[in-house]
């Protein structure tokens, strides 16, 4: 199976798949090995058994993290006989995650995955980690490249501002109007690069009549979440669309759309889980949002991090490693490796996903 997530029922189906067998665990693949690629050390070419892989999410009980380390991270970390753990703070803020890389490094973690809330302040502790032994794998949320070995993206910030102007274009409508962007952090390192690009392409004439009018931040927390909504309809009665590309904030924007006088008239897309948003695609809340298959996100890290506490591969750009069921990956300019391109769901077909 291809590791990008295109559009189509057939791919949909394939992807549907893919989540069932993660959820089941997936035990029968065979270690990862590096495609015709030497191993760094001229070692072995296998993961070694035994590995501690520990992941550290921008905050834990977060539906979308839970997706990516618990169905997706876990399976691939047992896959290759490894120990899996999960760990991290319950409120994501820049410095929240430090204690918890140091911690990580006490107990003598072979690899630490993590999502950073803030692209430099984690970057000592990780500095300190990586020189007691540790790996450090970045995905969904980057350090400065120099503070890890390598950064799971998981899809480019130009497909995914792209993706998302288009999709509340099209909500709106030609007429267009003005809209807003409901944020996760201000630091957030992958939410600022989106909004970068964003910017960008709503100055592209094809996007001429719909204007950005604010951007505000609910901080990943439900609650700050849904009043940051409520205050960009009292602040802005005339906004049109509303673009949260963080699936705590669309969530929490559709809840307060939902039962507000708002719904069907301010129309609103995002990054967002099925499980989440479902019920507000039913009811005409939502026409359409996207997200990259989370639980691929995380089996993808465990792997990566997997091949480089190994010695398969060292984050050189052009190295190359198997991530299980989602095939060969090529390690990117500045150690970057692309998991693919974001995936639409609509009311057609969001009832074929679990997650």
């Amino acid at each position: 199976m291809s590791a990008r997530i295109r559009g189509g029922r057939a791919v949909a189906l394939a992807l549907l798949t893919a989540l069932t067998l993660a959820a089941a665990g997936c035990a029968g693949e065979e270690p990862a090995t590096t495609a015709g690629q030497p191993a760094a050390g001229g070692g072995a070419k296998t993961i070694k058994e035994g590995l501690k892989i520990a992941f550290l999410p921008k905050q834990v009980n977060n539906p979308y993290f839970d997706a990516s380390d618990n169905k997706g991270g876990k399976v691939a970390v047992e896959e290759v006989k490894g120990v899996y753990s999960q760990t991290g703070p319950s409120e994501a803020s820049p410095s929240a995650q430090v204690s918890y890389i140091n911690t990580l490094s006490q107990q003598g973690a072979d690899v630490i995955v993590v999502s950073a809330n803030d692209k430099d302040a984690i970057c000592g502790a990780l500095q300190e980690a990586r020189t007691a032994g540790a790996k450090v794998v970045t995905y969904d949320s980057d350090t400065n490249p120099s503070c890890r070995d390598v950064f799971i993206n998981q899809a480019s910030a130009e497909g995914i501002a792209a993706s998302q102007v288009k999709l509340i274009s099209e909500a709106v409508g030609p007429d267009g109007g003005e809209i807003a962007i409901l944020s996760a952090t201000a630091n957030a390192t992958n939410q600022n690069a989106w909004i970068a690009m964003m910017k960008t392409e709503l100055a592209k004439p094809e996007h001429g009549r719909l204007k950005l009018v604010a951007t505000v931040y609910g901080d990943d927390d439900d609650q700050k979440s849904f009043q940051e909504a409520q205050g960009l309809l009292a602040k802005h009665p005339n906004l049109k669309g509303i673009i949260s590309p963080t699936t705590v904030g669309v969530a929490a924007a559709a809840r307060y759309l939902s039962g507000s006088e708002y719904k069907g008239k301010v129309q609103l897309t995002g990054l967002g889980t099925p499980n989440q948003m479902r019920a507000y695609v039913k009811d005409g809340t939502v026409k359409s949002f996207a997200l990259w298959n989370p639980s691929d996100l995380g089996y993808l890290a465990a792997y990566a991090g997997g091949a480089l506490a190994s010695g398969l591969i060292t984050g050189k750009e052009g190295e190359k490693f198997t991530a299980g069921r989602l095939g060969e990956y090529t390690v990117g300019k500045d150690g970057v490796v692309l998991l693919g391109d974001p995936f639409v769901f609509t009311k057609d077909n969001i009832d074929e996903f679990d997650f």
